[in-house]
């Protein structure tokens, strides 16, 4: 081909794919919160008394919900946010593009990472906790907000106790939750970027709506099962025990010290 049209024409090629690039790219920013007219409370109007302490000392505060970003493992370590009655609400909100979160300072892990990859984008706080506001719903579809699952645990015991946390939420006139999965050294890892598949996660439900706290945990394999989550329940002192993770480092000693030795669902209504 004589040079005089070859070089035009990789001209041209490179301008449409910087465009097509570009409009990609823009398609996926449109999925990325703007919470610039939203009225609602912030999570940092909430208690602190039920955050956990930050191993990796990397919070994220977000509209909705704050996490602690675990940049080894490309995911958070966990999650915490209040889910209150007046917020467990359906709505058809089209599901939006995974995009990165801005607020991590190193850069949370591309979606593209799981793709191929035989894992589920497992939510933590749950895209349905969050149907009470458009923009709500969509800040749960930041990258920093997903872990890779099994799918038939996403989709089966997990989904379960996700669905029974907002049963919960309803019943108690609101709880905070804490979530995140179990993470060590060695893990297995997916993606260019190598994310770590947990082989555990937990859930952490605490109650004060009538001035008594009372609280329960699980810990679940991530992996496929058709048992009861409250074959699961475990002692918040067993999770730390896992996690290294403080759970709620600034509650008063003798309130911590009961919620976290607990191990029964018998206060939740299990008998």
């Amino acid at each position: 081909m004589n040079r005089k049209l070859l070089y035009p024409l990789l001209v041209l090629l490179v301008t449409v794919c910087l465009y097509y690039a570009e409009k990609y790219i823009d398609k996926q920013n449109e999925a990325y919160p703007d919470m610039s007219g939203e009225t609602t409370k912030t999570y940092s109007e909430f208690s602190e008394d039920y955050l956990p302490q930050s191993t990796y000392n990397t919070i994220v505060t977000h509209k909705y919900y704050i996490l602690s970003y675990a940049e080894s493992h490309e995911q958070a370590e966990w999650v915490a946010y209040e889910l209150s009655k007046n917020q467990i609400v359906n709505n058809d909100f089209k599901r939006p593009y995974f995009v990165e979160d801005r607020e991590v300072k190193t850069g949370s892990a591309d979606w593209r990472n799981y793709k191929n990859s035989g894992f589920d984008r497992g939510h933590l706080v749950p895209a349905a906790d969050r149907e009470f506001s458009e923009n709500a719903y969509h800040e749960t579809f930041l990258t920093s907000n997903i872990s890779p699952q099994n799918h038939k645990f996403n989709a089966g015991i997990w989904n379960r106790l996700e669905q029974k946390t907002r049963y919960w939420a309803k019943k108690y006139n609101g709880i905070y939750v804490v979530t995140g999965g179990v993470l060590k050294d060695g893990l297995q890892t997916i993606g260019d970027e190598n994310v770590s598949v947990p082989e555990a996660f937990y859930k952490i439900l605490v109650d004060v709506s009538k001035g008594k706290h009372k609280a329960i945990a699980f810990l679940i394999p991530n992996k496929a099962t058709s048992e009861s989550f409250y074959e699961y329940v475990v002692s918040i002192d067993k999770i730390e025990k896992e996690t290294g993770i403080d759970f709620f480092p600034k509650l008063h000693d003798s309130i911590e010290n009961r919620l976290e030795a607990t191990s029964s669902a018998i206060d939740w209504g299990k008998r």
